[in-house]
């Protein structure tokens, strides 16, 4: 890493995460017993905040809670994550997002989450963090808050200079609006065949959806789409180059929070001064790392065991 102290601001949710473990998914109808049962701290955004924290990032989260328990145990845990909970709004109107996860024995998982005052953020709660934004090297946004929020951070970092990063999850269409203003998009496959509207079926399908996907991204010659693809690696296609980056092959227990690993590992990389292959190479690791461990945020790796992973590939 090159920057001693990488800058990085995220917008996005904050979950209790409910994680049943059972041999399978019921289906419609049907009830089924369990193995065990777990609560984390989770939300796409906290999980990412954490992972740069982790891995060295100054980290600041904005984002909405609920005057309950579980707004409780995530105020707790952002203080232990040395995350700066300047920004985060506590609503007396509503409860603190939920999911629920069943996790099955090959580390595969289901969710269902109910936003609660995630979907609460608005624009003056960004209007409140605007200079926290505004002096970050590396805006990281998901779909789990309203996009009018994070189209209003997008341009505030923008105009400041900031690499914006939005990870296209939980999958729905997004305005040209939005993504006018992102630098780097990290969609897994089925959220690029839903954005680009075509289906990936093989590597030249990859490399179509993801160019659909640049040409409505901000017109610049750094912008990239980082197409992650479980097993098979990481699609790294920008003006110049289209290269698919290897995964790291893990045992994996639960691929809950790989996703959001990746994500907060390549906002940290990218502050850092890393160019885009070297930050990819980075994020892949974390993610590999982060599968290795059951729950969300208890997934979010260090950066010991990244470089260790990093270092078992060479």
């Amino acid at each position: 890493m090159n920057r001693a102290t990488p800058k990085v601001t995220v917008v996005g949710s904050l979950n209790i995460d409910l994680v049943c473990h059972a041999i399978r998914k019921p289906d419609k109808g049907e009830t089924i017993i369990g193995d065990a049962f777990d609560i984390f701290t989770g939300g796409k955004g906290f999980n990412q905040a954490a992972a740069a924290a982790r891995l060295g990032a100054d980290v600041a989260l904005v984002g909405s809670i609920g005057s309950d328990p579980f707004g409780d145990l995530l105020r707790t845990a952002i203080k232990n994550e040395q995350i700066n909970s300047r920004f985060i709004t506590r609503r007396m109107d509503i409860g603190t997002g939920v999911a629920t996860i069943v996790v099955e024995p090959d580390g595969d998982n289901s969710i269902i989450v109910v936003p609660r005052a995630n979907m609460a953020l608005t624009t003056a709660d960004i209007d409140t963090a605007a200079d926290c934004i505004a002096d970050t090297d590396v805006l990281l946004l998901q779909l789990e808050t309203p996009i009018a929020a994070s189209e209003h951070a997008a341009a505030i970092a923008k105009q400041h200079g900031a690499i914006v990063v939005l990870n296209p999850a939980p999958a729905q269409p997004l305005p040209d609006s939005l993504l006018g203003y992102v630098d780097i998009l990290t969609p897994n496959q089925s959220e690029t065949e839903l954005l680009s509207g075509m289906p990936i079926n093989s590597h030249e399908d990859a490399c179509r959806a993801a160019e659909i996907l640049r040409g409505r991204m901000v017109d610049t010659e750094n912008s990239a789409v980082v197409l992650t693809l479980g097993g098979q690696g990481t699609l790294m296609l920008t003006e110049t180059t289209s290269e698919l980056i290897p995964a790291l092959l893990v045992q994996p227990v639960d691929t809950t929070g790989a996703g959001d690993a990746f994500c907060g590992a390549l906002a940290t990389a990218l502050a850092s001064g890393e160019n885009l292959q070297s930050a990819v190479e980075f994020a892949n690791a974390a993610g590999a790392a982060a599968v290795t461990v059951i729950g969300a945020t208890p997934s979010m790796p260090t950066r010991t065991k990244v470089e260790r992973l990093l270092k078992s590939r060479k």
